[in-house]
């Protein structure tokens, strides 16, 4: 049995479940600039190297 790779760009669609956020949060976060992404077109997709800096730092805040 195979699995397939994990991709190198997410949509924010999959970057949300990836994180176990919603929709709205990540957009919020890509507005405030907390969260890098590019733009293909019209579209954001959100590197995955980003999404799991984004987490450590989460990990090593306090609040």
């Amino acid at each position: 049995m195979t699995t397939a790779p994990t991709p190198i760009l997410f949509t924010v669609k999959a970057a949300a479940e990836y994180l176990s956020l919603g929709r709205s949060t990540l957009y919020e976060l890509m507005a405030a600039n907390e969260l890098p992404y590019v733009k293909v077109g019209r579209a954001r997709r959100l590197r995955r190297t980003e999404l799991d800096d984004f987490a450590s730092r989460l990990e090593t805040q306090t609040i």
